[in-house]
Parts: C-alpha cells; structure tokens; sequence
C-alpha cells in the first residue's frame, strides 16, 4: 500500500510527531501526500525548509506538499508564498485525527480558499498536550515517547515558545501505558521527549516532578530494559531525578544538555536559569556517581554583544563539562525576539566562532572514543553492522547482528566519528 512521504527536520520530537501524523493521513486515505515536518531554531533551519520543499516539488510534481512545523507555526506566510505548497498546517490541529480526515483535501479538489489553505491557530491558547499516543516508530530499534510539549520560558533568542506555545505535560499514567504497550511490541529502549522536558508536570494534578514520572516508569513497567532521555535543561533537575541518574542503571548514561553558552554574562543576556558552574557542577556530579556518562551539548557561537573572551569561556566549557557531542549553531537573529534588537556580532566572527566550535567539538569527540578502545561493552544493534553504545557512542561491527538485539563488543579502534569493533556475545 503507498505510504505518505515524511520529510522530517529538526528535534526528536519532531520525529514522535512524523510517525502520529503518517498514521493519521494514511488512515484517513492520504497516501499522495509528501508532508513536510519543519524546524524554527534558526533562520537557517527554515531557509532549509524552503530549500527542501522546493527540490521535494522537483522530484514529486504529482504529489501535494502538506507544510507543517514550527516553522509553519512560527511563518505561515512564508510558506503560503511558495506555489509548491498546497497547504499549511499549524502545531496545534497537525496530530488531530480530524484534521486529516476534514481538512486536508483530496487529491482533486483544487481551488482552496486561504483560510483552507491556511489552518494555524493561536498556539498560546492551547492549554493540552494531544494524546497522540503511537505503537511505535517503524524501523527504529528504540521508541520515542512525548511526554512534554511548549515552554514557559522565555529565552532572548528563542522562537520555540511561538512555535509550540506554553508548556503543557502527558499525564504519568497515559505514559506507562504507552510506554508498555512498546515495551511488549519489542521495542529495547524507550526515549522520553520534550521540549522543555524538565518542565514536566506543574499542569498536572498534584504538580509531579520528572523525577516523579521516571520513578513511576521504572516501578510500574519492570520489563523495560533501558529509559534514556533527551535534552535537559541542567538547573532545573529535581532531586530525585538526580538521584534517579547516578543510582539507576535502566537510565542510560546519556545526557545531551541545553547549555548554549559558557559565559555568565553571556548566559544573562540570554535569560537563561543557569550559570557556568551549573553547567560544570551537574556534569562532575554525575560523572563521580557514574563515571560513563557522556554529555552532550548545544552550544550557540556568535550571539549578541559576545566578545572574545566571553566566547573563550564557552569554548573552555567543553573540557570543562567534559562535553563529548556538540550541536553547534552559529548564531542568527530570529525576528521579534529580544536578542534582534541587540547589538550583533559580524557575520564572519560568527563563522569564525562556529567554526573553533566545532573544532573543539570534534578533538573532544575523539578524546570520547579513544576511551573506549580496547574495552568489552554493552550495545543495541540498530542496523545489521551498526550499533551504539548505552552513552550512545555508535560503533561499526565487523559482523551483522540482528536490529533491536542487545549484544557485548569488543571496541577495536575509531573510523572517523564512531567507534570499531566486533560482537562476542
């Protein structure tokens, strides 16, 4: 049976959201469709996005392009400027069921109005996350589960809180049950998703913690293998989260953690909730409980006011946190947020920064994977020769194995940005 097409850009949770609305439109008779799922972070993201579309429009001229996304929440117009683009769906009605099934029309029936056309909606008067529960994600070997959407927060660069409106959270028992339902269609690892995801639960009944939520995931589904999560926000973790970290071995030692900057006054101007030593105290903290954990981290090069000192203290942070996986955005001004109207630092410093970013990112890449040579490990087969380790490190294998099985390997050196190695058990 033919599938829509799913181009999906961005976050993890973007990803989560692909595979509910392939489900919807293909329920809902939509196999023509190519929908493309889009990201806001950057200008860059979204100059992407248009870039995307219009090669999608070149390789499909016979198949309707749905646009959805941040970007389409954040910039309709921009989208509805574009003649490859039959319509434009915002966050807040894309994982409706009714949406599909209602709105978007069938492949003849041309002649929409710009109000059809055109469906995004005041996304701050949302106040549910949907439960757009899925079975699982096709060809993957773990699960990702949404347990967040939005943000309170207000960061001076940020475009996401327009995008996905305030922060609403998935109810604890709605997550266990999804959460075992994966569990017994076999899949090894569950992530947990968000935007903000240690904003979990202030909207829920009794205000639980993430903490809270992790601790009922781990008691109520024993059969769980292993829970990871995704982006942290390092000072908002509560107590028994951390506790949760450093004593309990179904929780990866991953953390990938939303820091963007190494400079106090940077930070400020930011308004991010957290500091420099923050930032270095959480990564020691769980590193001297757990001495595996590897961190990763988004990092920002070039923002506003940012001199070059200010920008050599985020360049000493990823030794100093110990950082081993860099997402490095160089800095562009996202139009009505504060961090616009401040004063901007050259383009080619920007580049010039991004790019010490990454070079930094990269040696302290390699410091990571020289650790593991020679060591046996844990692993979760992805695909037939590729694999990762549980602080996510991929790894090569001389042999295939089966995707979705756990095996020991034995780590035999570096190919470029993974490890090598061979399974023995």
């Amino acid at each position: 049976m033919a599938q829509p097409e799913i181009v999906t850009l961005g976050c993890r949770l973007n990803t989560v959201e692909s595979e509910a609305m392939r489900k919807a439109a293909l329920a809902a008779g939509h196999s023509d469709l190519v929908i493309v799922n889009t990201c806001a972070v950057t200008a860059e993201a979204v100059r992407q996005a248009r870039q995307t579309i219009r090669r999608l429009a070149r390789e499909n001229p016979a198949r309707r392009i749905i646009v959805t996304g941040c970007a389409a929440q954040t910039e309709p117009e921009t989208f509805a400027g574009m003649a490859e683009v039959s319509q434009i769906i915002g966050n807040d009605v894309k994982l409706k069921p009714e949406t599909w099934k209602e709105s978007v029309r069938a492949a003849g029936d041309f002649g929409l109005g710009e109000t059809e056309r055109v469906i995004v909606n005041d996304i701050m008067s949302v106040r549910e996350t949907a439960s757009h529960l899925i079975d699982g994600l096709e060809g993957r070997t773990r699960a990702f589960v949404q347990v967040q959407n939005g943000c309170d927060h207000r960061c001076t660069f940020c475009i996401i809180p327009y995008g996905r409106g305030n922060s609403r959270s998935v109810p604890m028992g709605e997550v266990v049950a999804q959460i075992e339902r994966l569990v017994d269609a076999g899949y090894p690892e569950i992530v947990l998703t968000g935007v903000d995801l240690t904003s979990y639960g202030p909207d829920l009944p009794g205000q639980p913690k993430l903490g809270t939520l992790v601790a009922s995931i781990l008691k109520n589904v024993p059969k769980l293998a292993r829970l990871r999560l995704s982006s942290l926000d390092c000072i908002e973790a509560d107590p028994l989260l951390m506790e949760l970290l450093k004593g309990e071995r179904r929780l990866l030692p991953h953390m990938h953690l939303s820091l963007q900057a190494g400079d106090d006054l940077t930070l400020k101007r930011m308004k991010r909730r957290h500091g420099r030593a923050d930032a270095i105290r959480f990564c020691a903290e769980l590193r001297e409980a757990r001495p595996d954990y590897a961190f990763g981290a988004d990092l920002i090069a070039g923002f506003p006011t940012e001199t070059e000192e200010m920008f050599k203290n985020t360049l000493r942070l990823v030794e100093e946190c110990g950082l081993a996986f860099l997402h490095v955005f160089p800095y562009s001004p996202r139009k009505g947020t504060p961090a616009a109207r401040m004063p901007q630092v050259a383009g080619p410093i920007i580049k010039e920064r991004a790019a010490r970013l990454r070079e930094a990112g990269e040696l302290a890449l390699q410091r990571h994977l020289a650790r593991h040579v020679g060591r046996e490990t844990r692993i979760l087969v992805e695909r037939e020769n590729v694999a990762r380790l549980d602080d996510f490190t991929p790894i090569r294998l001389a042999s295939p194995a089966s995707p979705g099985t756990l095996r020991t390997a034995k780590v035999t050196g570096i190919a470029g940005s993974m490890l090598t190695g061979e399974i023995f058990a």
